[in-house]
Order: C-alpha cells, then structure tokens, then sequence
C-alpha cells in the first residue's frame, strides 16, 4: 500500500505473492497471541472486554485475508497489511503502558541497589569491613564521608550532612547530629559518622518502600473498574453494530462490502485507547509522586484524595518537629546572651531533650557559654553546675518550689504570658537569686504554615489533633492559622474526632506519624502517614511522605486532582471518538460517497491510542516538589 501512495508497484517475482500471508499469519500468531489470550481468559470469566474485541477484529481479518488468498469464497478482502498494522498498534499501547508501569517501579526498586555491600563494622581491635548483609542490631558501624548508610540507625558520634534526597525526594543535604535517626541508603556527603544500626534486611525503610511498591501495583483503582466497564459496553457496541453491518450490506446484495464494512467496524472499535487511558494516567502520577518522596500504596487513596475538603494533621512531629525549642528570653540585671550562656553552660553535660534545645539556641545565636565544673542532674527539678566560679540552676516551677523561691516581678508578666500560651518554663538561678526565665515549646516547623495556607487557598479545611492541653494546642493553631482544633484528645479517641468529621459530610485526610494514629489514619478517608513515623502508621495509611514536610500533602491532592482530569479526559476522547467512528465505519455516509476502508480505521484507531499517550504524558510537567508548594 506504500509503493501505491507513490504511484508505483512493489517488484514481483516467483512466491512474492506469499510473503504478505505468511508474515501476515506470524504476525497474527506471534504478536496477536497477547490479545488472543487474553479473549479466551474474558470469555471464561464473562467478562468481555478490551482484548475480545481486538481478537474478534484481528481474526475476522485473518480469516478474510486467508478466503481472499485461497480464493474461497470469492472475496477479494485482502487485509494482511491492516492486520500487521492493527497487530503492531495494539503492541505498541501496551509497551507504552508496561514502559510506564516500569517506570514507576524502577524508579523505587531501584533504592535497593542504593545499598553498600560492604560495612566497616567497629571491633575493640579497630574496625573491620563485613558484607552489609552480616550487620546485625546493636552493631557499631563507621561510614566515611561519601559512603552510603548500609543500615538504619542512630548516630552515636560525629555530625555530618546527609543527602537523603533519594528518600524524601529534599534536593538539599540535612544535618545530622548525635542521637538522630538515619536511613540505609542515604549518603554522609562531608564527615564520617559512627552509627548504631537499629534496622536491617526486611525491617529497614527501603525495604518498607519495596513493599509498598508491591502493594501500589497489586491494588486495585475505581477508575479502572470504570474503563473496564466502557470497555465492555464497547465490546457489545462494537459487536451489534458489525453484526448489523453485516446484515444491511448483505441484504444491499454486496457481501464483500457486507465483511469489509464489519472489519473496519471492529476495527475502529478496538478500544485500546480505553484501554490505555487509565493505566498509563495512574502509572505516570505514581511516579511522579514517587520521584518527589511520595508513595502511593493504594491507588484508590491517591484518588479519593482529589475528593478531600478537610485534612486533619496531628500536631507533635508533623506541624511540629517533635522537639522543644527557646521561644522565649526574659534577664534581670543581665542581657539576654548573657543568661542564654549561663544556661547552655550548666545543660551542656545533660542528654535531656530540654538541656540540647537550650545548647542549641545558643549555638544559633552564636553566644559562646563557658565552660562548667561539678555538673549534676537532678531529677525532677533539673540541673546544677558552677560557672564562672558562680553556682548556678537551672530548671522548671519544681526548682523553684525547692529552693523555696519566686518569680520576680521583672518577669512575672513575661512568664504568665508564656504560660498561657502552654509553653515550658525554665528558671535559671545563680548564686540562690533568680536571674532569667527561658520559655520552651514544640517547635513549629516553618514548612507547616505554608502547608496550611496553602490548603486553605485550594478550599480545603485544615483541623489539628492533639493529646496536648488546650492551651497549647490554641497557641500553634493561631501560630499556623488552623480552621478547627481538638485537643486534649486520648489517643484511642482520635479515630472518633475524625469519624465526627465525616458525619458533617466531609472528605476527611488524616495525616500523622505516631502508633497513636493508626486508628484515626485507618478510619479516614485517605491515611497519609509522615515517612520518619512508626511502621503501624506506615502500614495505617495509602499514601506515605517518605520525608517530614506537610507541603507534600498539598502536592499530592494536586497530582490526584490533574490525574483524575486526565483521566476522564482520555475516556472522554476514547469513548467518544468510537461512539462517533463506527457508524462511519459501518458506511452509514455511504451514500455521499464517504467511506472507510479497514486500513483507514486502523490508522484512525492507532490516531487514537496516539492522543491518549501524549496528553496522559502531559502529567509529567508537574513536579510534585513541596518547595513549590505556595
């Protein structure tokens, strides 16, 4: 048929007349083995779908094909070209599909070659190198600047800056120091650190994300039970209009136009286009996501969260970071850089959280404290140590019940403001008198305010859960500018709050990362568990912020709200396009001298399955990049 777009005729020779009928029958019988395959499997199933239809098309034109060759029958439908065309379109689809359901899982497999194979494990005699696989928990493990973590853990000694970009999808290294967590696979980019391993083999996080992958590709998606079912309604469509071709043409008294109309009706009908509109939507927004540290679980979650107008976050470690922070500074007689000095002096031996948080502080603020002599934990009121030859305290309300002290008038209103706002007080005394009052609270990560602006931009409402009091819980929501708080909230009642939620007829997203919000994260519409939380709420949730930042959320409900419109822009224009085609097929215009011919409605078919790709593959220009998130 090419040679005849030019005018021209395809040399003849000896047996040339065979080569279209037997590349024509391997193609039908290798490549068309997929479809025949799969008609028998939806035949036995009751279930006719895409791939009956598209074996009906490929048959009837081997069949045809064949009676012309033979000469049986008298026909003169010779349809070995529109056969391989069809055959090679149909594979085409799939590969695009299977190429981006690859995709998808190459992108997250691929975080098991992130693993060393080798380990420097800590021995008395000095360090040793073992496969990673040997490690076991509680092993010392040493990893030099470049390496990669070959197991989760905490660090015991040293601070470095770790990109864990291929885990949370953050482009910027993070700092981490003694006592914080870190994960296999990740890479110490400047310093050597020594770390503890806590997790290995099947327990590490990698290997969470490897399972999650595998349930992600298992489950199933509503709007793939839709496109199955048009493709059915097809299916029937497709096979009454060719059985009424068939009979109108041969009733017409032409049965060569009665089967080359019926061909090109099936032909054209073949809904790969249908077929290929969900997957390929679904498997281009799972990577996307996962590619910016999101990981679906359940497809149905990333497409219920389109539908999402109410996310409740849980406060401690996911509005907050889960650590106390210096908000507050109040002297008497002294600057406030002179009694952050004396404080982070005498906490600077404690491990206690509230000890790091004021060493930390002064570190930001670049004081310098001095150094402190006969340092000593007192449990329950805090800590003591002498300072510049100076013996002094530091601790809360106990302290000062101890020492049988009070707050001076100079402080009095700062402190009683702090209080009201839920904050932790310390008091600082030198030499029996009180000098200063620092204010503690969890501290707001700056990343949430955003988060929830930008929630409320999109019309979504924002509440917050939290087992803290009242009062604390009143002061970061107004911090943050949340709709609607519940505080004080046992754990085994969040759950409640949010099937409260759902009572008003909201689509409610739980977010949290805590054993406690398992239940509230089951119960929700969509769970979305923060990736550094506990396994239980890991395995709670459908989606899982493989980082700490709630602008992720906002990222991910825009990635499920353009996948949904994708989608059924891709069913509108399959669907419609067959709805409208067939009867052209069939040769209803006939009469005006406009007819299809089978090799026609394969290109038409193959035009289709074409536009489905390409805008399904628009969804790759959005990034789901939290930093964009405004």
């Amino acid at each position: 048929m090419f040679w005849h777009l030019f005018g021209a005729m395809p040399p003849e020779f000896p047996g040339s007349a065979w080569i279209p009928p037997v590349l024509g029958t391997v193609v039908f019988l290798y490549g068309g083995r997929p479809f025949l395959a799969g008609a028998v499997r939806e035949l036995r199933e009751r279930q006719p779908g895409m791939m009956l239809l598209i074996a009906m098309a490929i048959t009837v034109a081997f069949g045809a094909s064949w009676a012309t060759t033979l000469h049986i029958g008298g026909f003169d439908l010779d349809f070995w070209w529109e056969l391989a065309l069809l055959v090679t379109i149909m594979l085409l689809g799939h590969w695009l599909e299977m190429r981006a359901l690859g995709a998808t899982r190459g992108a997250l497999e691929a975080l098991a070659a992130l693993l060393p194979d080798e380990a420097e494990r800590i021995v008395d005699a000095g360090t040793e190198t073992v496969p990673a696989a040997s490690l076991v928990r509680g092993d010392l493990v040493l990893v030099r600047a470049g390496g990669r973590l070959p197991a989760d853990g905490r660090i015991e000694a040293g601070t470095a800056d770790v990109d864990e970009s291929m885990i949370t999808g953050e482009s910027r290294a993070v700092s981490r120091g003694p006592g914080e967590t870190v994960v296999a696979g990740t890479v110490v980019t400047d310093t050597s650190i020594r770390v503890r391993v806590e997790a290995v083999g099947e327990s590490t996080a990698l290997a969470g994300i490897q399972r999650m992958v595998a349930e992600a590709q298992a489950s199933s998606s509503r709007a793939q039970a839709l496109a199955d079912r048009a493709a059915a309604f097809l299916f029937y469509f497709a096979t009454a209009a060719g059985v009424v071709t068939f009979l109108a043409w041969a009733l017409l008294g032409s049965l060569d136009d009665a089967v080359t109309r019926t061909v090109t009706v099936l032909v054209i009908a073949c809904p790969h286009a249908l077929g290929l509109a969900i997957p390929l939507v679904i498997a281009i927004s799972t990577e996307r996501a996962a590619k910016g540290g999101v990981l679906v679980k359940d497809r149905l979650a990333l497409e219920r969260l389109r539908t999402v107008d109410a996310v409740v976050f849980d406060k401690t470690g996911t509005l907050t970071r889960g650590e106390p922070d210096v908000v507050g500074l109040a002297a008497v007689a002294m600057g406030d850089a002179e009694l952050l000095s004396l404080a982070a002096a005498a906490e600077a031996e404690s491990e206690h959280p509230v000890a790091r948080a004021v060493v930390r502080a002064a570190v930001q603020r670049g004081i310098a404290a001095p150094r402190a002599m006969g340092f000593a934990a007192r449990p329950g009121h805090g800590v003591e140590a002498t300072v510049d030859g100076a013996l002094v305290k530091v601790g809360g309300p106990a302290l000062l019940a101890r020492e049988g002290l009070g707050t001076p008038a100079e402080l009095a209103d700062d402190v009683e403001r702090w209080k009201a706002r839920g904050a932790s007080i310390l008091h600082v005394i030198r030499e029996g008198q009180v000098v200063g009052a620092l204010a503690l609270e969890d501290a707001v990560r700056d990343e949430s305010r955003a988060a929830v602006r930008a929630l409320q931009d999109r019309g979504v409402r924002v509440v917050m859960i939290t087992g803290d009091a009242r009062q604390v819980a009143d002061a970061v929501a107004a911090d943050l500018g949340i709709d609607e708080v519940f505080a004080e909230v046992l754990p085994q009642d969040k759950g409640q709050k949010v099937a409260e939620l759902q009572r008003r007829g909201l689509k409610v997203a739980m977010v949290g990362d805590g054993v406690n919000d398992a239940p509230a994260l089951a119960r929700a519409d969509v769970g979305i568990a923060i990736g550094a939380g506990t396994d239980v709420a890991i395995e709670s949730a459908g989606v899982v912020l493989a980082g700490n930042d709630p602008r992720s959320v906002v990222s991910v409900i825009e990635l499920s709200r353009a996948s949904y419109r994708k989608m059924w822009e891709n069913l509108a224009w399959a669907t419609g396009y067959n709805v409208l085609a067939v009867p052209l097929a069939a040769g209803v215009l006939a009469f005006a001298g406009i007819a299809l011919s089978p090799a026609a409605g394969a290109v038409l078919m193959s035009l289709s399955t074409i536009v489905v790709a390409l805008n399904a593959q628009l969804l790759r220009r959005r990034e789901v990049d939290p930093a964009r998130v405004g």
